[in-house]
């Protein structure tokens, strides 16, 4: 079967796109991206070029730029090019070179795949099979889970890759047999490079003793991505199991997961999508241990061990802005919720709230402004029912509250006194009694979460 047959036949078998597509494709002017531009032309496809120029190699960049240009006409196909200052991009993002070429690369085709008019439906990249096979092994080299063994992806939302079918030979080769002229990239000869070091150096060595190394990782490459499907299944039916969202929160019963085997690979699939990396499952596993309140963080999550629950929450922003009520009939808005306050009579025999988000207190007790706010350490009030005054941190220690509880806890204050621990409970000394005439009372709307 002739190269173009099987590029139908790939794109057919992954559903990369259709015939009546607007295709986008990203053309170096290297040898795979004008075979995947000459591919597109000879099965009938509709397509414009688009080129980076990173700057990074003086007129080497230029002489690419007019190439791919020149290949544009000779397609007679609309034809983008953008100039990129890389290095300063690079250095006030305080990225490698590599990462800030990839992030501006990406950004402009996306904007140019949105913009354009008309629009395209897909965006082409000439990765083929050996540059699966580096990718892969460079996971396998740095550590990697079974998703790291599957490669790149033929295709991702609108990024789709139409040549991972093929080896780099039989490109080289599609090329020299059709006369197409293509331009070579110098720093590919770079082994500063992690890619380059193993394309040039390692899988050389590896293909005097294994000519065909690329083409069985290929083939195993393939049978990762059936395994990971079986595998990911299994993981979602434990997850599913094991884990319940509550407002917000994750929570693993630790008696459970204990039980799970293999533990290890358990632990790290249920902290993997809220950032937690390998090198933290470790910690995780011992936190099943631990005592209440010792927690691990990733740069998004707490994962926290609160009596035989592990519990996963998104780390809050601290809150700096108080919020004023100046008069009873006010609504106050917060991220936490909605505060009420209206003033009411109160009648012999009036029945108190039993909602924990409102609350009823004398309005003789109190003096406006009140202050909404979060509550602080060194807060302390005087509980319903108590003639002591207690600290906040130990009222949550007596109602059992979770570290990540205690964070969502908003106090209702008058004259630096606390008159209500939102939810929870009021100063005694606003309470209402015989003598009281008018109350103030106060509702709480907590925001969908």
């Amino acid at each position: 079967m002739s190269l173009p047959e099987r590029f139908l036949q790939y794109i057919n078998e992954q559903n990369l796109f259709q015939p009546q597509h607007r295709l986008l494709l990203a053309v170096s002017g290297g040898a795979d991206s004008v075979v995947m531009a000459q591919l597109c032309f000879q099965t009938g496809f509709s397509f414009a070029i688009a080129h980076c120029n990173f700057g990074l190699r003086g007129e080497e960049s230029k002489r690419d730029e007019d190439f791919v240009r020149e290949l544009a006409l000779k397609y007679k196909t609309e034809f983008f090019v953008q100039r990129f200052d890389t290095l300063a991009y690079a250095g006030k993002n305080k990225l490698s070179v590599q990462e800030a070429a990839r992030n501006l690369r990406y950004q402009w085709f996306d904007e140019l795949m949105h913009t354009s008019e008309p629009g395209f439906h897909r965006l082409l990249t000439a990765h083929h099979a050996d540059d699966n096979v580096e990718t892969v092994l460079m996971h396998l080299f740095k550590g990697t889970g079974i998703h790291g063994l599957t490669g790149i992806p033929a295709r991702n939302g609108n990024v789709v890759r139409p040549l991972l079918f093929a080896l780099r030979s039989e490109i080289e080769h599609f090329a020299r047999e059709h006369k197409l002229g293509f331009v070579e990239d110098s720093s590919n000869a770079q082994e500063k490079y992690d890619r380059n070091f193993l394309r040039n150096r390692v899988l050389p060595l590896i293909r005097e003793h294994h000519p065909q190394v690329s083409e069985n990782i290929a083939a195993s490459i393939t049978r990762f991505k059936e395994t990971e499907m079986i595998y990911r299944e299994a993981v979602e039916q434990k997850r599913s199991k094991l884990v319940e969202e509550r407002g917000g929160e994750w929570h693993i019963p630790v008696r459970k997961l204990l039980k799970q085997v293999p533990l290890h690979t358990m632990v790290y699939e249920l902290i993997k999508p809220f950032g937690f990396s390998s090198a933290q499952t470790t910690e995780v596993v011992r936190l099943l241990d631990a005592g209440t309140g010792k927690q691990i963080t990733s740069h998004t999550h707490r994962i926290l061990k609160n009596r035989d629950w592990i519990i996963i929450s998104t780390i809050s922003n601290p809150v700096a802005s108080i919020f004023v009520i100046k008069d009873a009939g006010e609504h106050t808005e917060t991220e936490a919720g909605i505060c009420s306050t209206k003033t009411v009579r109160v009648e012999p025999g009036m029945a108190l709230p039993e909602d924990p988000f409102s609350a009823l207190m004398d309005a003789a007790k109190i003096r406006f402004p009140l202050i909404l706010r979060k509550w602080k350490t060194g807060d302390y009030f005087y509980p319903l029912g108590m003639k002591k005054k207690k600290k906040l941190s130990r009222f949550f220690i007596d109602m059992k509250l979770s570290k990540t509880d205690k964070e969502k806890v908003w106090v209702l204050e008058s004259d630096k006194k606390i008159l209500w621990v939102v939810g929870y409970r009021i100063d005694d000394r606003v309470k209402i009694t015989a003598s009281s005439v008018n109350g103030l009372l106060c509702l709480f709307q907590p925001a969908t979460i």
